[in-house]
């Protein structure tokens, strides 16, 4: 389903930042740091006291390559925007906390952090801190200020590129993110309500943290205390390399409250290539949406294991319905090689190029078959519309349904589909709520609710079947068990 996140501001610099955590969350996203010719510094991670010493060092070699980055919008209020595959309320808002009431409205300034890159002046950041700016400048870290110019900025991986005019900078060792694991120690090296060159310590709580189920970035999550700006600061391994981006905090209140998620290393760095060739994010697509298979789901499609991506609706004009694949399907591997989590196939689609070809295995009414689809190329958002719901009709499941009028339907862009006006019983407990669509049973497409009904009567009672449910235009598969009798449309 849709989420929202409600942006605030960086605060000032320190004499300015008292009382000013008024966001539910804040995100920061990463940089690397440190001169290349330093010798990697050593920690063993089992024992956390001889942790400090490392850090130490990595802090004094280190520290030149993290940044200080302050921008400033004129004459304009973003606080309202929405990202894309946003995480949830919870994670909140990717800025921190407004300025003063004394501060001009006209002129809203920010403060993040950032690194060097390259020698030449290349700077990765935060792609919420320099999107619609006026102006950016950037403090290194021997005093030295430099107005910097935008390259690129991607809102969805939050990664932003600035470029300053200095030579000889001293770039930060890009690590492998890859190579992290639950348990290692980490470090920041940023710029937290402008207190230049703070530094906080920590470990790798998961690897592969997915927020708001869209898959497109696994976070790292770690305890490292992350706060107003320190967006753009670099998270470091024992190894002395930038591994990630800090991206955001988990918070009720504004403040750290020990989790932490950050953009990998690996990605940020293919974003930042992608951005400092040609100032954008190409991304493909296959014009199809998809989730986990659960083994709620995977029973009630007759699969064998719960692994793969489940197609939950296909574009009429994508290159998914021109390959053939259909709502319901589920693809079990992409080019030979098998799909766990259906946020893998995800990656490995937004990672292509369009125009290539891709091999899909498909999974459909208990057998096999292959689809080759071409990508294309990722187009923009559509806004969320809903209806108002007609007459009811109760089906045993704790449903009471209704169809869809022509103009209701053309208003939403479906040709099919039965408004929920009231949920209870086992879809309720499913999370099914009033104002929900249900498009399908598992893979038959409804109408009316006869056809409802007419599905619902071609399984066995006490079996999970799957709902096709739209919320805000969002589209997933949710299992529901049947109970010993389906109630009858009423005549």
């Amino acid at each position: 389903m849709r989420l929202f996140i409600t942006p605030g501001r960086h605060p000032p610099p320190p004499a300015r930042a008292a009382g000013r955590l008024a966001t539910l969350a804040i995100a920061c996203v990463l940089g690397a740091c440190a001169s290349p010719s330093v010798a990697p510094v050593g920690v063993d991670t089992a024992a956390p006291a001889a942790a400090a010493p490392a850090f130490s060092s990595l802090v004094a070699s280190r520290s030149a390559s993290v940044v200080d980055v302050a921008t400033l919008r004129i004459g304009r209020d973003e606080s309202a925007a929405e990202l894309d595959a946003a995480p949830e309320m919870d994670f909140a808002d990717r800025l921190a906390a407004p300025l003063p009431a004394s501060v001009r409205l006209s002129q809203v300034r920010d403060l993040a952090s950032g690194l060097i890159v390259s020698s030449d002046g290349v700077i990765l950041t935060s792609a919420h801190v320099v999107a619609g700016i006026d102006e950016v400048q950037v403090r290194l870290d021997d005093g030295r200020r430099f107005a910097a110019r935008v390259l690129g900025l991607d809102r969805r991986t939050d990664v932003g590129l600035l470029k300053i005019d200095a030579t000889g900078l001293p770039p930060a060792p890009i690590g492998d993110s890859s190579r992290l694991a639950p348990g290692d120690w980490v470090a920041a090296i940023g710029a937290p309500f402008g207190f230049h060159g703070s530094v906080t310590a920590g470990v790798v709580s998961a690897i592969g943290r997915y927020i708001g189920g869209a898959g497109e970035v696994p976070y790292i999550q770690t305890d490292v205390a992350i706060n107003p700006g320190s967006s753009g600061s670099p998270l470091f391994d024992s190894r002395g390399e930038v591994v990630a981006m800090n991206s955001m905090i988990y918070s009720d209140n504004g403040g750290y409250m020990g989790l932490s998620f950050a953009v990998p290393i690996n990605l940020a760095m293919q974003i930042a290539a992608q951005l400092k060739t040609s100032g954008r994010v190409q991304r493909a697509r296959i014009g199809a949406d998809f989730q986990e298979v659960t083994p709620a789901l995977a029973q009630s499609f007759s699969l064998k294991a719960p692994a793969g991506a489940l197609v939950v609706g296909v574009d009429a004009s994508g290159p998914a319905r021109a390959a053939g694949l259909l709502r319901g399907d589920v693809v079990t591997a992409i080019d030979g090689k098998p799909i766990g989590r259906f946020t893998e196939l995800l990656q490995q689609v937004s990672q292509g190029r369009p125009g290539n070809r891709r091999q899909l295995d498909v999974w459909r009414r208990g057998g096999t078959r292959t689809l080759w689809v071409t990508l294309a190329e990722e187009p923009p958002a559509r806004a969320a519309l809903r209806p108002e719901a007609p007459a009811e009709w109760g089906d045993g499941l704790g449903l009471s349904l209704g169809a869809l009028s022509p103009a209701q339907r053309s208003q939403l862009g479906i040709d099919g589909g039965l408004m929920v006006r009231d949920a209870a019983g086992a879809a309720r407990s499913e999370g099914i709520r009033a104002g929900d669509l249900i498009i399908a049973v598992n893979d038959v497409r409804l109408d009316r609710v006869e056809d409802f009904q007419r599905s619902l009567s071609g399984f066995a009672p006490g079996r999970s079947v799957a709902l096709l449910v739209m919320r805000d235009r969002r589209l997933a598969y949710v299992p529901v068990r049947l109970p010993e009798r389906v109630a009858r449309p009423a005549s």
